[in-house]
């Protein structure tokens, strides 16, 4: 019974397990012909149908600010969390299985033909 379970789709949540992998996960992904999304830009470029993440430059100019207000002798727990603002979307078409609204691939960073 088991066997006849399949995902219509994967949200594949990173970790450094997975982002390591992120190649063979997209390759696992094409031949399985499920659609997923990971937050790894290498998962779209490797043949993965989309990948969703914040804005890397961004994380770490926002980690270097920290890292300069703690040298600068602000004691870390007074530190505001600062939640993300700029993200990347990046759609691999020529994976895609399916019909990707015109929406979606406007809102793109990156379209992958």
């Amino acid at each position: 019974m088991l066997h006849q379970l399949r995902a219509d789709g994967l949200v594949i949540v990173g970790d450094v397990f997975l982002i390591t992998r992120s190649k063979e996960l997209a390759a696992l992904t094409i031949r399985h012909a499920v659609p997923a999304i990971f937050q790894d830009r290498e998962f779209a470029a490797a043949g993965g149908v989309m990948s969703y993440t914040g804005s890397v430059p961004e994380e770490y100019r926002q980690a270097g600010i920290y890292t300069g207000r703690i040298l600068k002798g602000e004691k870390p727990a007074n530190l505001p969390v600062v939640q993300g603002t700029t993200f990347e979307l990046v759609i691999n078409l020529k994976t895609a299985s399916l019909k990707v609204p015109l929406g979606l691939l406007n809102a793109a960073d990156e379209v992958i033909e």
